[in-house]
């Protein structure tokens, strides 16, 4: 897929329907992440990060670089491009945002919003080893086929909900973050 294809599909004039996220009682706590397609010659790429094993939330799971706004930061594409600053090491001056996703609510009580952002290959990262443990990259085609998505439902409250996996390789993409790459497939879905 070349960027202009995606970046044609991903401003179509199709309805997208956000995928199910959890339903909170109160409004969620800010939050905001950056879902990096890296511009590589061959085909464009998905860039990921492997949380730290040592943390107390989420140790070892996939995620994209982000976090919860703080109060320093104007808006929360302000959070996703500090955070990515801090925990990757990615300057913003290799970064062009070309969208984001609606908000997504998580059972941890967060409301993040995706932010989607071309990134031109020629950056080099610096990973916070405290938060980061590697980065690994997907190319952006496997992803979009919704083929190679899992859905596993869950009952909590007496209401049914999903959890979305997407294995590739070694690593399983879940949760969140896998609902995030799904809801971005639904552009490409026919």
């Amino acid at each position: 897929m070349t960027k202009d294809d995606f970046l044609d599909r991903f401003h179509h004039a199709k309805m997208v329907l956000p995928e199910a996220d959890y339903p909170l009682r109160a409004p969620g706590k800010p939050a905001a992440v950056l879902l990096p397609i890296i511009e590589r010659q061959e085909e464009l790429t998905v860039l990921f990060t492997q949380r730290a094993a040592h943390l107390k939330h989420h140790a070892g799971q996939v995620s994209f670089p982000g976090g919860k706004k703080e109060s320093e930061d104007n808006d929360l594409l302000a959070t996703a491009l500090r955070e990515t600053q801090e925990e990757i090491g990615l300057d913003a001056r290799h970064i062009k945002v070309v969208g984001n996703l609606p908000i997504y609510r998580t059972v941890s009580k967060f409301e993040v919003v995706p932010y989607i952002a071309l990134v031109s290959p020629t950056f080099e990262l610096k990973l916070d080893k405290n938060e980061v443990a590697e980065v690994f990259e997907v190319p952006l085609s496997y992803l979009m086929d919704q083929n190679n998505h899992l859905i596993h439902w869950v009952e909590r409250k007496r209401q049914r909900h999903p959890i979305y996996f997407i294995p590739w390789q070694n690593k399983n993409i879940w949760g969140a973050t896998a609902a995030f790459v799904r809801h971005l497939s639904n552009h490409f879905a026919t």
